[in-house]
């Protein structure tokens, strides 16, 4: 599953080579990627996940509620703050360590995924590709 505030929405994991589009999902306050001509199902990132955006990726800055952009095509998705319930954690990692959290990106930027993470050899790595549960 997705971010937590996308627990009631239709979503399936992603695929190499997917198309996805930044998206608001109906009935929630979140965004994240949607393939592009479905919108009303959520496609979900494993931590690792790699992307490519067609554009530099702009979002909404969380304070000031401007539009901002990174410099940068590619970015590594993550999770963060898993220790904290009830917050947003999906985000992208950029190049230069940079952290936009998916639900800041500012809607309809299109990218395409280019590779899932490896699969684990060691117990370390399994626990670093987990999903956050959803504790909503």
């Amino acid at each position: 599953m997705c971010d937590y505030s996308l627990q009631h929405i239709a979503s399936r994991p992603a695929q190499v080579g997917d198309k996805l589009v930044s998206s608001r999902f109906d009935g929630t306050i979140s965004r994240g990627f949607s393939a592009a001509g479905d919108p009303n199902v959520a496609v979900c990132l494993l931590p690792g996940t790699e992307i490519a955006f067609e554009k530099d990726v702009e979002y909404e800055n969380s304070a000031t509620y401007r539009r901002e952009h990174v410099p940068m095509k590619v970015a590594r998705f993550r999770q963060l703050n898993t220790n904290q319930p009830l917050v947003h954690h999906d985000a992208l990692e950029f190049p230069g360590g940079e952290t936009v959290l998916l639900t800041r990106l500012v809607e309809g930027q299109c990218a395409t995924v280019l590779q899932l993470p490896a699969h684990p050899k060691t117990a370390e790595e399994a626990a670093e590709q987990t999903r956050v549960p959803i504790v909503a």
